[in-house]
């Protein structure tokens, strides 16, 4: 007997047994039919981070979502650390009218201590059995997003390239280090060690301008862009933009914001002022092969959730690219 998706989820509720296993291999929940977000030439994908308000948010529950979604390749952003043993970061609470502590805070010494420990000593081959759950699911892990500092050793940088590559990533991302001229030339040394790119994303500091430093330090240093952020920020190149760099865009974040002069809201797409139509159509008739990354970032509807909004993004850019 053939079980619908929505039949098997709640006989996977219903049986301690089969939940066990689909908790053991994700991949089997859905095993009949492989995601595919691929369309006319144009990988679509999703950050991890669009799962956020999910009550259940973790490595093996956002790969769930994704094959719900229909969804092959995506974007892991701190959820694969925390799978693989990291530590916990801290969290912080202070009353409104507490003063903003000034300095370093205790606890975050003590976890990026605890965090250099455990990511120059933690075996690689996790990552490893993760692309290997990721990949029986039918989904490509395409990006590893990870924090890099100069104060981190040599050995941590190594961890987050060797890490990006055991999950089947061809890309790290990470945010933009402004002012940083040192780090990102650091960055793209590890980059070229390792032969493999970073996609710099930038928030509401973007300009035309905001990559080409880290570009001229190293063919390795790229760029992740994201296309609403940019909006946002007061450009109007978009498209001019993407097709100037395409050559050194990594990824493309994927949401729909208001222009600055609009007050530079994230809305749901197709209501705000990015050019999301427009730039999906142009890497369908230019063949660019960066991947387009779902973002949802736009408050969630009472009643809907993030799986539901992940898939009207899907459906948004799938009618794009027809």
């Amino acid at each position: 007997m053939r079980y619908s998706r929505r039949e098997f989820g709640k006989l996977a509720i219903s049986s301690l047994p089969v939940a066990a296993a689909v908790a053991a291999n994700p991949a089997r929940l859905f095993a009949a039919t492989k995601p595919n977000s691929k369309f006319n030439g144009v990988q679509i994908g999703v950050i991890s981070y669009s799962y956020r308000q999910m009550p259940q948010h973790g490595v093996l529950d956002d790969l769930k979502y994704m094959v719900e979604n229909g969804i092959n390749a995506c974007e892991l952003e701190t959820i694969q650390e925390e799978w693989a043993g990291a530590p916990k970061r801290p969290m912080f609470q202070r009353p409104a009218a507490a003063p903003r502590p000034v300095g370093p805070r205790p606890e975050m010494t003590e976890y990026n201590e605890a965090l250099t420990k455990w990511r120059t000593t933690m075996p690689i081959s996790k990552y490893e059995e993760l692309r290997k759950i990721y990949a029986d699911a039918g989904v490509w892990i395409y990006a590893f997003k990870a924090g890099l500092t100069m104060r981190m050793p040599d050995a941590e940088f190594d961890y987050v390239f060797n890490a990006a590559k055991a999950c089947g990533a061809n890309q790290v991302t990470m945010e933009m280090p402004d002012g940083q001229p040192e780090l990102t030339k650091r960055i793209g040394e590890f980059g070229a060690k390792h032969k493999m790119m970073i996609g710099y994303h930038a928030h509401l500091q973007a300009l035309p301008t905001t990559w080409d430093e880290a570009c001229a330090q190293s063919p390795y240093n790229g760029i992740n862009l994201d296309l609403g952020h940019y909006t946002a920020a007061g450009n109007k190149d978009q498209l001019e933009f993407v097709k100037k760099h395409h050559e050194r865009i990594t990824s493309m974040h994927l949401k729909d914001r208001k222009s600055k002069e609009h007050g530079e809201a994230n809305t749901p797409w197709g209501e705000g002022d990015t050019p999301l139509k427009e730039a999906l159509q142009l890497m369908k008739k230019e063949g660019y092969k960066f991947p387009a990354t779902i973002e949802v970032e736009y408050p969630i509807p009472a009643d809907s959730d993030s799986v539901k909004e992940v898939g009207k993004c899907l459906a948004y850019a799938k009618a794009a690219l027809a």
